[in-house]
């Protein structure tokens, strides 16, 4: 079992930056990041593939959102710069995919979320 603790959501003005940031207590081979606004489903924001580093994206974030991984404290980062209104969400991570990145529902172990709010 892998437990997975965020940390780092709070609130910002539109243009802002926030750096979301997720301790797992265990190595998994995908760490990733979704999001859930009320009323809505959960939504894949990036995840990144362990072994080679590699990172993907959702569209609505390409260009102003960075996955990272710090190895040394089992740690991955979410840095968010030119925060919008419609960012605003719990983000959680999840961890170990067996699946399509894109699927909630194919990761395994999930945090309990941080709250970034966006105000315009």
């Amino acid at each position: 079992q892998v437990q997975l603790v965020e940390s780092g959501g709070g609130s910002v003005q539109a243009g802002g930056s926030l750096r979301l940031s997720c301790v797992g207590s265990g190595s998994t081979n995908w760490m990733a990041w979704f999001r859930q606004a009320p009323g809505l489903e959960r939504e894949p924001v990036a995840a990144l593939f362990r072994g080679r580093g590699s990172t993907v994206y959702a569209d609505s974030v390409k260009g102003r959102f960075t996955i990272s991984l710090d190895n040394a404290k089992n740690t991955v980062y979410l840095q968010m710069n030119a925060l919008k209104s419609e960012d605003t969400a719990m983000y959680y991570c999840a961890a170990e995919l067996r699946g399509t990145w894109t699927r909630p529902q194919d990761f395994r172990y999930w945090g309990r979320g941080t709250q970034v709010t966006v105000s315009s």
